[in-house]
């Protein structure tokens, strides 16, 4: 059982090259934005009844998948309403039943991802869609999350379209098994 685990900033390409990647590794995709628009329809984002409910649904598919040996593409944006241990318990889960975590970072400069948020498949997600919130919520650190494990890959996905990123971090993911 394998999680694939994409993480970037805000419109670093996440869904987009998950979505392509789904299909060159053939796993599904679990995009985070279904478990933050559920949680959202109950509670405000970053509350503290979102933040344990959305931390409870993560770690709760995590582990069914995990017990099912369903491997999957995960999409997560890293930012401080996440409580920083979620990332060792979601490595534990995981490893405790057999599985690997494959951690890939996708990159983008600021002034790509400000040029990409007002994008209109971001709206279908109720994502952050405006520019100068994407600026002040940076400036006031609202992003900031400690280094993730390290990456499998990392990605540029300025520089790329998202196939061809997608196919990168597919052949990533190949040697890696192969070598297993």
């Amino acid at each position: 059982m394998d999680v694939i685990f994409l993480h970037g900033p805000a419109a670093a390409g996440k869904h987009t090259i998950g979505t392509v990647l789904s299909t060159l590794v053939d796993m599904p995709l679990f995009h985070n934005h279904l478990v933050v628009d559920a949680v959202s329809a109950l509670f405000d984002f970053g509350t503290e009844p979102f933040i344990q409910l959305r931390e409870e649904m993560w770690l709760a598919a995590f582990k069914v998948a995990a017990d099912a040996s369903r491997s999957f593409i995960f999409t997560f944006n890293p930012e401080a309403t996440v409580e920083p241990g979620l990332i060792k318990r979601l490595d534990a889960i995981v490893q405790e039943r057999g599985g690997r975590i494959w951690y890939v970072a996708l990159n983008a400069s600021d002034d790509a991802v400000k040029a990409r948020l007002n994008s209109p498949s971001r709206a279908q997600f109720g994502k952050l869609l405006d520019a100068e919130l994407y600026a002040t919520l940076k400036r006031d650190g609202r992003f900031d999350f400690p280094a993730l494990p390290a990456a499998l890959i990392s990605v540029d996905t300025e520089t790329q379209a998202p196939i061809e990123s997608a196919r990168m971090i597919a052949d990533a993911y190949t040697r890696v098994k192969q070598i297993q």
